[in-house]
């Protein structure tokens, strides 16, 4: 049985999935664990904040090359950021004593709110960080008009 729970309850997009039997077979079969670490870097973690100009959203892509990520924008009002990073060339004379670091390929979808300009959507990957900047149309205030009471 697995369960399904939110990592973000304001993200529909965030879902992580938790299986029960996932270290029971990792002990049983050690080569299991390779699609689990391709698995962690598939759930590419990225925040999301709002300033009073614009959306921003950095994600952290330790060894991704910008040639590898797309930011795209679906539907007029949904942001998709995807890659993914190249497994190391393995040599088989090599001898591996560990495997950390993840490889694999990466996709995260938000919906975007109705002040977002999607026409002017910025990205920039520096340092392995990519910025994903959406500014905010300027909300107009309602006009108020007086009017004048006669009598």
């Amino acid at each position: 049985m697995s369960l399904v729970r939110r990592s973000n309850v304001f993200d529909p997009f965030s879902l992580d999935l938790w299986d029960p039997f996932d270290n029971m077979f990792r002990s049983i079969v050690p080569a299991a664990s390779s699609d689990a670490d391709t698995a962690a870097f598939a759930k590419a973690r990225i925040d999301w904040k709002e300033t009073p100009e614009a959306h921003v959203f950095k994600a952290d892509l330790p060894g991704v090359k910008k040639e590898e990520v797309k930011v795209e924008v679906e539907d007029d009002n949904v942001l998709v950021i995807s890659g993914e990073r190249s497994k190391e060339k393995e040599d088989k004379n090599d001898k591996w004593h560990r495997v950390e670091r993840s490889s694999g390929q990466f996709m995260r979808r938000f919906r975007l709110p109705e002040n977002a300009k999607v026409d002017q959507v910025k990205a920039g990957l520096e340092n392995g960080v990519l910025t994903v900047t959406v500014p905010k149309a300027e909300v107009k205030k309602p006009e108020v008009k007086a009017i004048d009471i006669s009598g």
